[in-house]
């Protein structure tokens, strides 16, 4: 699963080298342990147990914002309009959203 979100990730960011493989791999580990926390689910738990596809793409969207935006900045696809941020973060937690475990 790693292997493949990082290839995901840099071919959201449109990256061809491997210079920046473990800055990635290290915000793709926080945009997952993010995406448990939000999901209700133990910490590791997609280490074992499949990702679904809105899961991969909010954890794909949320690295690539971290990457984008580690000067501070907030760049990404979001660029042009000044709550950009925001926009990612709402989107991502929606992505994630539907596979949240609900617990009452």
């Amino acid at each position: 699963m790693a292997m493949e979100l990082l290839e995901r990730v840099k071919a959201n960011l449109i990256l061809q080298h491997s210079e920046d493989d473990m800055l990635l791999q290290s915000y793709i580990t926080a945009a997952a342990a993010y995406a448990e926390s939000y999901q209700h689910l133990s910490q590791d738990y997609y280490q074992t147990n499949p990702m679904p596809p809105t899961t991969e793409q909010a954890i794909v969207m949320l690295s690539s914002h971290f990457y984008e935006s580690r000067d501070g900045s907030t760049g990404g696809f979001f660029s042009d309009n000044v709550q950009a941020a925001q926009q990612v973060w709402d989107t991502v937690n929606l992505l994630l959203r539907l596979d949240r475990n609900w617990k009452v």
